[in-house]
């Protein structure tokens, strides 16, 4: 990937984004509710980025000049290998799997579910 991955802190599954981007708080919140959807509100949910960069744009047919436009969104910058959720609290595979595939449809970026590595002894 050329960035160092990121680690697994608080569950077992994680879904890493795997190129930039920016994601909205709206595109975060229908990932985070597909998530809980297809978990049955099994387990607990991490979620990473928090949307603090704010995005501006001026309406349409509006002539240049007059300063900068109003604030339309609020968003996450996202680099590759950066978590953007996790899964903890003992979920089955299938089950964390299916849920992180249906919560990466839903962002702008591709992702990829990744799992916990037990460390080396």
């Amino acid at each position: 990937m050329g960035v160092a991955d990121a680690e697994l802190h608080f569950g077992e599954w994680g879904l890493r984004s795997r190129e930039t981007g920016r994601v909205s708080a709206r595109q975060l919140e229908a990932a985070r509710r597909a998530l809980r959807r297809r978990l049955a509100r099994r387990g607990r949910v991490w979620r990473h980025p928090f949307p603090d960069t704010p995005v501006t744009s001026k309406p349409t047919e509006v002539r240049r000049g007059k300063g900068k436009g109003a604030v339309a969104f609020w968003a996450a910058k996202v680099r590759a290998g950066s978590l953007r959720f996790e899964i903890g609290g003992g979920v089955e595979e299938v089950r964390a799997r299916s849920a992180l595939d249906a919560a990466g449809a839903k962002l702008p970026v591709r992702t990829q579910a990744t799992r916990r590595r037990l460390p080396r002894v």
